[in-house]
């Protein structure tokens, strides 16, 4: 019976969890900043207010709370495999 070469090789198992690591941690990325700013376009129109100041605050509480999840996932543990 012959062994499966993908299978077997410890760089695609590599590959293929941190293309799923990387893939996931970009998508959160993207729905977080992109909900903040959707919220605060949203939120600035049930105000009425001509600047967009909710637009802007949660634009930028979007983007370091996605820099919070990208340091928070990069400098954990490793799990064990």
């Amino acid at each position: 019976m012959k062994e499966d070469p993908v299978k077997d090789n410890p760089k695609n198992n590599d590959f293929l969890y941190n293309y799923a690591k990387y893939s996931s941690l970009a998508l959160q990325t993207i729905l977080l900043i992109g909900g903040c700013v959707w919220g605060g376009v949203k939120l600035d129109q049930w105000i009425g207010w001509k600047v967009p100041v909710c637009t802007l605050v949660f634009s930028i509480l979007g983007v370091v709370g996605a820099i919070y999840l990208l340091v928070k996932d990069n400098f954990r543990n490793k799990p064990s495999r």
